[in-house]
């Protein structure tokens, strides 16, 4: 069994809370950006596609701390967070000023890709009302104290949208720590979020000093630890792996599990996909790999291994079953278009005690 130590339900309000922006998704689906002259409207963020994923697929009872801009767009927002199932008391709703001077929405304009052209993300989120949030702008000791939380559930990309939210990170996964709530933690480090922002000397001195508060930390490899130049996971045997392993937990003893996915890219279209996780007290453990896999859209597969594995840990189970739980929910993540998760949870533990795609009647 995996050693985290759980506050009861009975307890809490929530079983997950996320701490991150939501964006506006706009899909032109097989189109291109480029040429698209209608787009479907989704919801997504990284952190926000766990939780919702743990309230819909797994039945959890979940919110999301985020701040949206007081208008028309920010309301569409928060109604498609309602139809994900999601409690929306802890959103901060931040005055608009007519035309987005100060404070906006964001945007994310997604196209999936397919076969040899590659998926193609353009963020527009300059600005945004969730980069704005501040450490105060939350009572964390009401949050996590009187009201109770068993999960928090943050990462990378939150954190890099602005220094304001980066401290707001590391206040709520304090806070979240002095009361009993396990924390998780999704690296997730993309560039461009932090090049106007310290780059990544900027981006690792974060992480580590979040990594210093956290149970669960997923995507470890992105750690400072690492240093440039390794080959994939995919790549590495056991051995090289625990050494990698070995280096993250020296640096952060406090980390409980570490996870992570196992890809490789062979197309837009077909991933090779899998994903491992290590705790102290079972070392290392790999989900069942999945080469071709056939992808309509790669994004939240990530998001999906973390809640599928978040999922397990609440429930008790073992790592071995937690990361399959991963593994499976990230791989169907991917076979429904949008940001979050369209599987499930009887699909999810279907696939991960060895299910296959037959026809269900």
């Amino acid at each position: 069994m995996t050693a985290l130590t759980l506050r009861p339900a009975a307890e809490c309000r929530y079983d997950v809370v996320a701490l991150g922006e939501v964006m506006l998704r706009l899909d032109p689906g097989e189109d291109r950006i480029r040429t698209a002259r209608s787009f479907r409207a989704w919801e997504g963020g990284g952190e926000y596609n766990v939780a919702r994923a743990l309230r819909r697929t797994f039945g959890l009872r979940g919110a999301i701390v985020t701040a949206l801009a007081d208008n028309e767009v920010g309301h569409l927002v928060e109604d498609l967070i309602l139809t994900g199932g999601l409690d929306t008391d802890l959103i901060r709703w931040a005055p608009f000023d007519g035309i987005g001077r100060r404070v906006r929405n964001g945007l994310n304009f997604t196209e999936r890709g397919f076969g040899v052209r590659g998926a193609v993300g353009v963020s527009d989120r300059g600005h945004t009302a969730a980069s704005q949030l501040r450490p105060d702008d939350v009572d964390w000791d009401h949050l996590f104290g009187e009201l109770g939380v068993r999960s928090l559930h943050t990462g990378g990309i939150f954190a890099g949208l602005s220094e304001s939210a980066a401290a707001t990170v590391l206040a709520a996964t304090a806070a979240a720590r002095r009361h009993g709530t396990v924390v998780s933690y999704d690296l997730n480090y993309r560039p461009s979020l932090w090049a106007e922002n310290g780059g990544r000397a900027r981006a690792l001195e974060v992480h580590r000093a979040v990594a210093d508060q956290v149970d669960v930390l997923f995507d470890f490899t992105a750690t400072a630890e690492l240093g440039d130049g390794r080959p994939p996971l995919a790549e590495l045997d056991d051995a090289a792996v625990c050494e990698i392993v070995g280096a993250v937990v020296a640096a952060h003893p406090n980390l409980r599990v570490l996870a992570s996915t196992v890809r490789t890219v062979r197309s837009a279209s077909v991933n090779d996909f899998g994903a491992l996780a290590w705790s102290r007290e079972t070392g290392l453990v790999r989900a069942t790999h999945r080469p071709g896999l056939e992808v309509l859209d790669r994004v939240g597969g990530g998001d999906g291994l973390a809640s599928g594995l978040i999922f397990g840990l609440l429930d008790g189970q073992d790592l071995q079953t937690a990361v399959e739980y991963g593994a499976a929910h990230g791989a169907l993540a991917m076979t429904t278009p949008g940001d979050t998760s369209m599987a499930t949870k009887a699909e999810v533990l279907a696939l991960a005690a060895g299910g296959t795609a037959h026809a269900v009647r």
